[in-house]
């Protein structure tokens, strides 16, 4: 039994020791990654560079607004639509509406301008929510330019990075009279290192970007079944009390 408690201590000593060193690993590599990054930042020309991640930061920030609130906006409206429907058959259409003004999200603030022109005719109702759809799906794009804006400027202040490292290597060549390797690296050296850092900036937002496009369609798609709906239910409810 000695021997058994003895292999399993040991055992796990082993163990523990393996998982140390693991993660020891890993530490360092992580924090030569870094040193490389910050490395690369500096010898890119601070300048530029600084202008580059100040655009990551602000598009990033810009991406964040967005995917909050278009996730808090992404509401499914079948029990919203359910409701009203149940309200407006029993002729309750204060009911309906305090059901659209108790639920957030866009369809919801639709309805309720909806019925609010209720006893105006169902033509009023439809333009209604026509037009304050509108106002909603421009409530829903806001940002989306900036985030653009970003996309576009990353690259671009890459690229005149690049330009500049070129002027500094054409620099050193009329001090120095000559065109070895040695006197046009660093200017070149900076010229790639800005380009690349402007098109990464550029991909990361972008692949944020497409994800807000995509969620800004399902719930634009949503908005406008949800209209057509509204409006049908707002047909019966005539047929049936206004006749």
């Amino acid at each position: 039994m000695k021997k058994l408690f003895t292999r399993a201590f040991l055992g796990l000593c082993a163990l523990g020791t393996s998982t140390t060193v693991a993660f020891a690993q890993e530490a360092v590599i992580e924090a030569g990654f870094h040193q490389e990054l910050k490395r690369y930042f500096i010898e890119g020309s601070a300048n530029f560079m600084s202008l580059v991640a100040i655009a990551l930061v602000l598009g990033l920030a810009f991406c964040l607004e967005r995917i909050i609130y278009l996730n808090l906006a992404d509401v499914d409206p079948t029990k919203l639509l359910n409701g009203i429907e149940d309200a407006l058959e029993k002729g309750d259409v204060e009911g309906a509406k305090a059901i659209a003004r108790d639920t957030r999200g866009p369809i919801a603030s639709i309805a309720y301008q909806g019925l609010m022109r209720l006893d105006q005719g169902v033509d009023i109702v439809e333009k209604s929510i026509v037009s304050y759809g509108g106002v909603q799906s421009g409530l829903l794009e806001k940002n989306l330019s900036w985030v653009t804006l970003f996309i576009a400027m990353a690259p671009s202040l890459g690229f005149l990075g690049t330009v500049v490292g070129m002027v500094m290597a054409f620099d050193k060549i009329e001090q120095v009279g000559d065109i070895s390797p040695t006197v046009v690296a660093g200017g070149m050296k900076v010229a790639l290192i800005t380009t690349i850092f402007g098109l990464v900036v550029a991909l990361i937002l972008q692949v944020f970007y497409n994800y807000l496009l995509s969620k800004l369609e399902g719930i634009l798609n949503k908005m406008e079944d949800a209209s057509i709906t509204l409006v049908d239910t707002a047909i019966k409810y005539y047929v049936k009390f206004k006749k």
